[in-house]
């Protein structure tokens, strides 16, 4: 039986308020035609499917398009958990009536000992989910002391392990689960499980599987053994993941073998990346870019402030999401300034202001008017703060007060 694993869509998900609703369809519509070349039985989406619990109609949409041109387009069973982004009762909602289309979801502790069999050519395999849960929620659902991350996904893999004993001689059991196995890469784009690091969990007690297939993690990267495996996000969801490569994993599962593991890459329809120089060095290189629409940070190594280098550099780079400036700082880090710079007058402020911005100093003609309009603003300053006779009245410019 051949499988692919994926997991962490997070459909409807933004980035720096950019929507990415349109590239996560660009790949999905090259997993779904990566399933039908290599001639997949069964897809594994290990939760996180939505970016949040109550996603958008538009992230809904793409969803169901996407399964029932899996499931009843190209007769490809779908079996998914829930993940720590995803509302696991609206993710469920229908679970049991979805089975008949070939549509698994496990996003209730009370299933995770029912395996979704799948049958193939003869060939049976037996798929357990753990979805994303709390300690809180096992201690409370089992009524057992469970008080860490490690310790509850211990005792959930163990009351499947019981079930496992009582499959037939050579049956082939693949798991399911959306959790931090410890020493795992993580990225920027995840969001924490716990407070403090205590989310991760033992690799150790799934080893008994045939092949374990992970969500949480957006790095793909196995934990202890190579059956034990990260798929990796769908897109690259921070600038922390620009030299990830995104895919799928491909499993060929045979009795009494070891699972053959093999990724297939997904290319985004727009890449991620970093780009650091000076201004003008990174203007001129971005007329001859072919990868001009890719999402971009920007790091500027100028010494000296630009104005609106942002709103400049997207006429040329349009997904330009992040500009930061490290000269800048470095050069003029805040509350650095000298007693001397902190006495300079409004008009030598201003001149250094039209000197940076114009690249030329200011003539005699716009000096003279630069003065005049500082002399007037001090002179109405004046007026406004001379003090207030007792009588109520303000002492006018040569009255005695």
């Amino acid at each position: 039986m051949r499988v692919l694993h994926t997991s962490d869509w997070h459909l409807g998900r933004q980035f720096h308020n950019v929507s990415l609703l349109e590239d996560q369809r660009h790949v999905l519509q090259q997993l779904i035609e990566r399933v039908r070349t290599e001639a997949c039985d069964v897809v594994l989406i290990a939760g996180d499917i939505y970016d949040r619990s109550v996603p958008p109609a538009e992230a809904v949409a793409l969803l169901n398009e996407t399964l029932s041109t899996l499931c009843l387009d190209m007769g490809v069973a779908v079996v998914m958990i829930s993940g720590n982004h995803d509302g696991p009762e609206r993710l469920g909602f229908g679970a049991d009536l979805l089975q008949s289309a070939g549509l698994h979801i496990i996003s209730d502790l009370d299933h995770i000992t029912r395996p979704v069999v799948i049958e193939r050519a003869g060939q049976s395999v037996h798929f357990y989910g753990i979805p994303f849960c709390t300690p809180e929620r096992v201690r409370h659902q089992f009524q057992v002391p469970v008080h860490s991350f490690d310790a509850a996904h211990s005792y959930l893999v163990d009351e499947i392990r019981q079930h496992l004993a009582q499959d037939a001689p050579g049956t082939i059991n693949v798991l399911l689960s959306h959790c931090f196995v410890g020493g795992a890469l993580v990225s920027e784009s995840e969001r924490p499980l716990s407070i403090g690091g205590a989310d991760t969990v033992s690799w150790q007690p799934m080893t008994d599987f045939d092949y374990v297939a992970l969500g949480h993690l957006h790095a793909p990267q196995f934990r202890g053994q190579e059956q034990i495996r990260y798929c990796g996000s769908l897109l690259k969801y921070s600038f922390s993941e620009v030299s990830q490569d995104k895919g799928v994993v491909i499993i060929d599962l045979l009795p009494g073998q070891p699972a053959q593991i093999r990724t297939e890459a997904l290319v985004a329809q727009r890449g991620m990346r970093i780009i650091e120089g000076t201004f003008d060095t990174i203007v001129a290189a971005a007329f001859d870019d072919p990868q001009s629409d890719d999402y971009l940070l920007i790091r500027l190594t100028d010494k000296t402030a630009i104005l609106d280098a942002m709103g400049k550099l997207r006429g040329l780079y349009p997904n330009l999401l992040h500009l930061e400036k490290p000269g800048v700082m470095v050069d003029n880090p805040l509350g650095s300034l000298s007693k001397e710079q902190l006495k300079r007058s409004e008009f030598e402020l201003f001149a250094d202001f039209f000197q940076q911005t114009l690249g030329e100093a200011m003539l005699p003609a716009q000096s003279e008017a630069l003065a005049r309009v500082i002399g007037a603003l001090h002179q109405s300053e004046s007026r406004t703060s001379a003090p207030v006779e007792p009588g109520g009245a303000s002492a006018s410019p040569g009255e005695p007060s």
